[in-house]
């Protein structure tokens, strides 16, 4: 229920309120208090986004949407000579420096990188004196391990490389990944997370704050350290101390639309989002559109607050102010935003304002609503901004020869790659290998068909695209399944799957269900028996399950895929250790997974993007994941008795 306005005040407003005399609605808060922060009160209120939203088809100037990224690319390389990009298209998606080769740079390589929509982030920002490579990822996808590998290797040398990711589940593991093989192989490699989100309260669960848009500053300040020639730990240190000196909020005046993709009206007419991330998903709170002073001083509140701390600024520091626009929100509306945001940080917080950046750094694709970062400021950081950078969305023009658009895709120094081997499918299949297939199948294509309702449930709870991602998985599933899975080996077929999944599909459903499934291999690869029976896919489940936690970092509880798998895994060695019948133990479980799916609407999300969102949303809609690992796992069930029955 929306709270309904009581009491119009003139006058000043105090204690969190904004410094100045307007006409300000106040509202009371309904019986049960929503969640949402208590400095919020005054303004911000519960929306129920189910009974005021709408949706339209969405006007973008496009080809093919799957096409947008790779596009943007090359549109990119031809518009500045200093740039070129790696010839794996379309699953290596990486923009570097023209003048670095890997083997022969002598400074340390700075890459970030991440799911793609926040255009000029993080391509734009390539350039001698800031990043050295960028990774793009599909549309708010974390880009994949083999992106990101191709990356590190394409631009390191001797001196290593620093990973600069933001605070997301999907690129803390697809680069922590690439990190640890990359290391393997030889290379330095450090990493520093940035977390500058000042818009939501502690605890987070174990997600944490987000990354936005302060991340440009710290790319700024390592790209300028390594520039100076200092070693991978002295840069290391100086982007950490940055991304610890700088706190960021937004406000959204509207939804940002997905390439493909219907547009929303969430928030309806007269009413803006505070404590938004970076890909559409909800805010903090909703609120009655309020005059840009107001909203302005708010937000510098938020983000110097001494009850979250989340920035070391206090009265007398020194800062730097970046007004950052989402993508549809007129330069002119920013620089209004700046001309409030340095008096307010001068008059009402005391603070020196000694460098101001204006403009669209990270965007989150047309989105109208600005960010603020402050970050606290002294010499040193002050030297590493101001220092020559040929990053064309600094910005600063480049200049220089156009060299070839493209290079091919480097390999690691030893290497053993599935194209090396003849890949086929046997020409006979065994009937263990009939009932995988079937499994596989039918699996597969119940994701393909569940596509629009786990957009529809993740456009409440995270970005919208878990149905897409998901689809994206199944359909290279089943086309690769008839080219060259090894259906007669449940391991490598399982590994197959892995290959598959890792090849197209991107953020953190990619990297999970590439852990599970290589965890799953491993396990069933350890079985020196001759065949496979349903007590080691149990075990397999049990050790593909233990992986995707750990390194996710989510158990039971956590309103994720696990609480659709943990309660099948129970029931299924229950059964299976009780002597019933495999298939039998298979369908229960298959009860189970579906139970433990759809109780995950009771649940409070402690990872995830869903932590960001209002409990009272959550409570309406099942966690996609969980509902998309339910919907796979319930059709490979029932595939296998279908194909018990008919034997």
């Amino acid at each position: 229920m929306r709270w309904r306005p009581e009491t119009r005040v003139q006058g000043v407003m105090e204690e969190g309120g904004v410094g100045m005399h307007s006409t300000i609605q106040l509202y009371s808060p309904p019986p049960t208090k929503p969640s949402v922060p208590e400095s919020l009160t005054r303004f911000f209120v519960p929306f129920d986004f189910d009974t005021h939203s709408m949706a339209f088809q969405s006007k973008k100037l496009i080809n093919d949407p799957n096409d947008v990224v790779i596009e943007f690319i090359e549109g990119l390389i031809e518009t500045y000579p200093g740039l070129q990009y790696l010839d794996g298209f379309p699953e290596v998606k990486v923009v570097l420096r023209a003048d670095v080769s890997g083997a022969k740079y002598d400074k340390v390589a700075v890459i970030s990188g991440g799911g793609s929509g926040h255009e000029p982030a993080h391509a734009g920002f390539v350039g001698e004196g800031m990043l050295t490579a960028a990774i793009c990822g599909d549309v708010f996808a974390s880009p994949n391990v083999d992106s990101i590998l191709a990356g590190i290797r394409a631009v390191t040398g001797p001196m290593g490389c620093l990973l600069i990711v933001k605070n997301y589940t999907g690129d803390r593991l697809n680069f922590g990944l690439a990190a640890e093989q990359a290391k393997s192989e030889g290379y330095k490699v450090e990493m520093v997370i940035v977390a500058d989100d000042c818009a939501l309260p502690p605890p987070r669960g174990i997600a944490g704050r987000r990354g936005l848009a302060g991340t440009i500053l710290v790319h700024k300040v390592a790209g300028a350290a390594a520039a100076c020639g200092l070693p991978l730990a002295d840069v290391a240190a100086e982007a950490k101390r940055a991304s610890e000196m700088v706190g960021t909020m937004g406000v959204a005046l509207s939804v940002c639309t997905l390439p493909g993709q219907v547009t929303s009206d969430r928030l309806g007419p007269g009413k803006m989002e505070l404590g938004l991330g970076i890909h559409g998903e909800p805010g903090a709170a909703v609120a009655d559109l309020q005059p840009v002073d107001v909203v302005v001083s708010h937000v510098l509140k938020e983000i110097l607050s001494s009850e979250t701390n989340y920035v070391p600024i206090t009265r007398g520091s020194r800062v730097v102010l970046l007004i950052n626009g989402l993508g549809a929100t007129p330069l002119m509306e920013l620089m209004i935003i700046a001309g409030k945001a340095v008096p307010g940080l001068q008059l009402e917080h005391g603070l020196a304002v000694d460098r101001v950046y204006t403009g669209s750094f990270m965007t989150s694709l047309d989105m109208a609503g600005f960010s603020i970062s402050v970050m606290k400021a002294d010499q040193a950081i002050l030297d590493r901004l101001d220092a020559p950078t040929k990053a064309p969305n600094w910005p600063v023009g480049a200049e220089g020869n156009r060299p070839p658009a493209k290079i091919p895709v480097p390999l690691p120094p030893s290497h053993s790659i599935q194209s090396d081997k003849t890949l086929s499918r046997p020409e006979k299949l065994s009937p263990q290998g009939h009932i995988l297939e079937a499994a596989i199948e039918a699996a597969a294509t119940e994701v393909i068909n569940l596509r629009d309702n786990l957009n529809e449930w993740d456009s409440k709870v995270g970005d919208g695209d878990c149905g897409s991602t998901m689809f994206r998985g199944a359909v290279a599933i089943l086309e690769d399944m008839k080219k060259y899975y090894s259906l007669n080996d449940p391991a490598e077929t399982i590994n197959d799957i892995g290959s598959s999944i890792r090849r197209v599909m991107g953020g953190t459903s990619g990297i999970l269900y590439s852990i599970f499934c290589k965890a799953a291999y491993a396990k069933l690869k350890a079985n020196t028996e001759s065949v496979v029976t349903a007590l080691h896919w149990a075990d397999a489940l049990e050790a593909a399950i233990a992986a995707v936690s750990k390194y996710g970092g989510a158990s039971a509880g956590y309103r994720t895929l696990l609480d659709a798998l943990i309660p099948a895994l129970s029931a299924l060695k229950e059964r299976l250790n009780a002597g019933d019948d495999p298939v039998d133990a298979f369908i229960i479980s298959a009860e189970a997974v579906s139970a433990g799916a759809e109780s995950t609407k009771h649940m409070q999300a402690q990872a995830g993007r869903s932590t960001y969102v209002p409990g009272d949303v959550l409570a309406s809609v099942p966690d996609p994941g969980a509902m998309a690992a339910a919907a796979w796992y319930r059709a490979a069930a029932l595939a296998v008795k279908e194909k018990y029955n008919t034997a």
